[in-house]
């Protein structure tokens, strides 16, 4: 986990990380690259700046209602990740996929239904529907063709036509929706492995398996509900179509499942399995956090992956008390609870700012301040020039973030604030994704019970004290920003 410094640390002394820093550092140099999708299911960019328009020696890409899927050379990025969700009418499917979008948490999402590719019915076929004589759950009822070629396209992150399907029309509406190319697909569909060309394009292969019984019942309320049809209508066609179906084509289809779910979208243990297997899967892409190349959105998302574990580890430092609780099971438990304490969290701005949302996100209802330092380039000295701290701030735990620091001086300026308001020192825990060797030793000699917890520790600083190797101006990266040349913040020049 994070590399934590405690109170010992001294200038010149040797730091032994151990594994953890190593396996932070790993996700700092190799982190992947390809997202996905997110709990607002973004779609297209609601970050780029500027005419929609990317310039290359060769072409000139249009990028409005897309994201850039061509890097600044032209060269198209790896094909998405694509997610097949199979399983039995009403399974729980939809459910199934909108759990593991949003436990991913990473942006440019396609969700795909296989319900969407129904074959035109002609005017026989469509009198036979009407009257729940029409077998919709044959293979031979879906436009296979089209629905292959269009996840084709997909994958290459290519844009594409999709049919929008009527369910009390039995037939397509006119209108077609767009939807273009994302870094992680999931498609969705009862027959979704019934196709060997289908299945050559899914990266994993995921079956939603939930009790029959449940099935009906959840297909009898959709259809009378949202689709207008009678409840014998809904059980006659069940009976003569959907469960014989079920059985000769969908339920065989399991054994090619790379994972399979039982009780659907209920499932929490299997969906978390899930979502780390894509989550390593997307670890082994070739843009990293370091690389200078990467794109913000994609700097943006695995800079907010490391944000949370550092936060979650740094928690782990807390004074806890044993609990017991009584699970569902019945069984008695033997847990720890941080009780009785209130926790702050203070941003150094701006960078420090970003990491208020994975702290909230891990402390509900937890109080924010924020400070706001740069330095005097007459001087070269910090300044304070904006402070709003909670009230009643000198009993409480806190949790100072700042993305980046090279010699911590911007740092200890912080903490010298906080300690002026009666802030107790071995209650401020020191959060940042990347310090220097030089505001380590800084911070942990002027304040040496101040808990010190990063990510990964460099060995250098330059003359334009950026921390070397690095990852560059944070702020700049995170917000899409050019530092102006007469100041600059903590995060890129910390001096």
């Amino acid at each position: 986990m994070a590399a934590a410094v405690g109170a010992d640390e001294r200038p010149g002394s040797r730091r032994d990380s151990g594994s953890g820093e190593d396996s932070f550092d790993t996700l700092l140099s190799c982190l992947p690259l390809t997202p996905a999708l997110s709990p607002r299911k973004r779609t297209t960019s609601q970050s780029k700046a500027g005419p929609p328009l990317l310039r290359t020696s060769k072409r000139t890409i249009y990028t409005a209602g897309r994201p850039p899927w061509y890097n600044e050379t032209g060269t198209p990025f790896k094909e998405a990740f694509v997610i097949g969700l199979c399983g039995g009418s009403a399974s729980g499917k939809t459910t199934v996929a909108n759990k593991i979008i949003e436990a991913l948490d990473v942006p440019w999402v396609v969700l795909l239904s296989m319900d969407c590719f129904y074959k035109v019915l002609n005017k026989e076929q469509q009198e036979l529907a009407a009257h729940n004589e029409y077998n919709f759950d044959h293979p031979d009822a879906f436009d296979f063709d089209l629905l292959i070629s269009v996840l084709r396209k997909l994958k290459k992150g290519k844009s594409v036509k999709v049919p929008v399907y009527d369910f009390t029309t039995h037939s397509r509406r006119k209108e077609w929706k767009t939807i273009y190319g994302a870094n992680v697909v999931v498609f969705e569909g009862i027959l979704s492995f019934a196709n060997k060309e289908l299945l050559k394009l899914l990266d994993m292969k995921v079956f939603v398996d939930t009790d029959s019984d449940i099935r009906l019942v959840r297909r009898l309320q959709r259809d009378i509900m949202e689709r207008g049809r009678d409840i014998v209508g809904v059980i006659k066609q069940y009976n003569k179509f959907v469960k014989p179906a079920f059985e000769q084509y969908i339920e065989p289809t399991v054994q090619v499942a790379d994972i399979v779910v039982p009780r659907g979208g209920e499932n929490f243990v299997a969906l978390d399995l899930i979502v780390q297997h894509v989550h390593s899967q997307l670890e082994k892409r070739e843009i990293t956090v370091r690389n200078k190349d990467t794109t913000r959105d994609e700097f943006i998302f695995y800079s907010k992956r490391l944000m949370r574990l550092l936060i979650e580890h740094a928690l782990s430092f807390l004074p806890l008390q044993p609990v017991t609780v009584e699970t569902p099971q019945g069984t008695v438990y033997e847990g720890k609870r941080f009780h009785r304490q209130r926790i702050t969290g203070v941003s150094i701005l701006r960078a420090g700012e970003t990491m208020e949302q994975a702290l909230t996100a891990v402390c509900k209802d937890i109080r924010l301040g924020k400070i706001l330092i740069q330095t005097n380039h007459d001087t070269g000295e910090p300044e304070l020039h904006y402070l709003r701290l909670p009230k009643e701030i000198s009993e409480d735990y806190v949790i100072l973030m700042d993305s980046t620091v090279s010699t911590g001086a911007a740092a200890m300026m912080a903490v010298r604030v906080l300690l002026d308001h009666d802030v107790h020192e071995e209650k401020i825990f020191l959060l940042s994704l990347l310090m220097a060797e030089m505001g380590v030793h800084s911070v942990a000699y002027a304040f040496p019970r101040v808990r010190i917890i990063t990510t990964a520790v460099d060995k250098r600083v330059s003359e334009e004290f950026h921390i070397i190797p690095g990852i560059g101006n944070f702020g700049d990266r995170y917000f899409g920003t050019d530092a102006p040349s007469a100041w600059c913040e903590s995060e890129s020049m910390d001096y």
